[in-house]
């Protein structure tokens, strides 16, 4: 399936799954509101997920005058992968991360955060700028930030659910245990849906990106050394673990919230060890490259 139809594809689950949250919860007028409800999510996730996404971070805009050798560097990548340059936004946050985001190559944005920017060398935060440069150029930003606010509302349906059916459930003790059952199955299962939808999307699409990237960037060294760094700052340095970070935590270079059994299990990325292996099997007559344990 072609991200076209992805796109397609998710915006029509997102309105089916409002439509019958809203009904579930308040008849023919409930799917009716949802349905409203539905379609301005709809137009928001196409036109402004990528904006919504930066705002999450409170990304800004870099400006070249503020760091004229990062411009300089993705516009040369950009030229090598034969697309526009993309915007450069900076992100607020400590931990050492990336990703990128848009509609098109010709709406691109690459989010660096502050952590990376003092935590990799040139040669490996070339490889990283590649790897988004990926991508964009593959066209898989748009799909990738329509999931994230796909699956953050999913997130918000489930509380909404919880809160506004215990809210109006009423006195009548005859129904009351199947309106739990009904607000539980919504606060349980909503957020599985998210994560599948993050599953569907990211894990194969990172391998491409990386294989893209080191085919841009003329190597694949800098971006294996880069991967091997930013999984032990990831553990050491987590992100916050709230609601909108889970839905958006496909959207990095690697998986903002570290490695336990539980995200292992229902990861947003393959292995690095694996896409390190992956990496150095692409070649380009480069020094193979060991993910160091340790940073």
């Amino acid at each position: 399936m072609d991200n076209n139809l992805k796109t397609v594809f998710f915006l029509s689950a997102l309105t089916g799954l409002l439509v019958f949250t809203g009904f579930a919860l308040g008849g023919e007028a409930g799917a009716i509101i949802a349905l409203f409800f539905a379609g301005a999510i709809n137009f928001f996730a196409y036109w402004f997920s990528d904006k919504i996404v930066l705002a999450m971070y409170g990304a800004r805009e870099l400006k070249e005058s503020e760091a004229q050798n990062i411009h300089a560097m993705v516009e040369r990548l950009a030229q090598n992968a034969g697309i526009p340059k993309p915007k450069i936004f900076l992100a607020p946050i400590n931990q050492p991360n990336a990703f990128a985001t848009g509609r098109d190559p010709q709406h691109g944005v690459i989010c660096f955060t502050h952590g990376i920017l003092q935590a990799l060398d040139k040669e490996e935060l070339e490889g990283v700028a590649a790897h988004e440069l990926g991508h964009i150029k593959n066209m898989d930003i748009l799909i990738t930030s329509i999931v994230a606010t796909f699956a953050g509302a999913l997130t918000l349906i489930g509380r909404f659910a919880f809160y506004f059916g215990f809210l109006f459930s009423g006195k009548d003790k005859n129904n009351l245990a199947g309106s739990i059952l009904s607000f539980l199955f919504f606060v349980i299962v909503t957020p599985v849906i998210a994560v599948m939808l993050q599953l569907a999307v990211s894990r194969s699409r990172e391998y491409l990106a990386d294989s893209t990237g080191a085919q841009i960037a003329g190597s694949s060294q800098g971006l294996a050394r880069a991967l091997g760094k930013l999984e032990q700052y990831s553990a050491k340095i987590p992100m916050p673990a709230d609601a909108s970070g889970r839905a958006t935590a496909h959207l990095f270079i690697v998986n903002p919230f570290g490695k336990s059994f539980f995200t292992g299990l229902f990861s947003t990325h393959p292995s690095v060890q694996k896409r390190v292996e992956k990496l150095n099997a692409l070649g380009f007559g480069i020094k193979r490259f060991e993910a160091k344990v340790g940073v």
